[in-house]
């Protein structure tokens, strides 16, 4: 087993060591292999935290340097231990950004969007990514965007 491909998997997944020595592992050493796998896990987890109620989360208020721009967001979760995490609010801000960038007229459309941030992946993509690695349902709930 190559050490350097689980430690790359964590750093560029966020999931657990153990998880991703054991992608690693199942792929016979194959890093391409042990990104699908993880993946698919990213999937199958959200999918199965969908149905999970969502209580805590915060509200992300972004403005735009040029001040013509704002957004306001409700970004919810299932713990206010996950809420206060940094890569939660890191989430909630680049949510907000991408809405002022990009004016999604719903959520649907939101979630459908190029992330601005890395384009090879969607905003549903990047939610998924977080609810794997948060463990959490995370529901991006309403949102506004103001200009002027």
């Amino acid at each position: 087993m190559d050490i350097n491909n689980v430690k790359k998997l964590r750093e560029d997944t966020g999931l657990s060591v153990m998880e991703c020595k054991k992608a690693v592992e199942e792929a016979a050493g194959d890093f391409e292999k042990a990104m699908a796998i993880l993946k698919a896990k990213e999937s199958v987890l959200a999918a199965k935290k969908t149905g999970v109620e969502t209580r805590e989360g915060l509200v992300e208020a972004y403005i735009h340097s040029n001040g013509k721009i704002g957004v306001l967001l409700e970004l919810s979760c299932q713990t206010d231990f996950v809420a206060r995490n940094s890569d939660f609010k890191k989430l909630a801000r680049d949510l907000a950004m991408q809405i002022a960038a990009c004016d999604p007229a719903d959520l649907e459309t939101l979630l459908s969007q190029p992330f601005i941030k890395d384009a090879s992946k969607t905003v549903g993509d990047l939610l998924q990514e977080s609810i794997a690695k948060t463990g959490e349902n995370i529901k991006v709930g309403r949102f506004s965007r103001f200009h002027i």
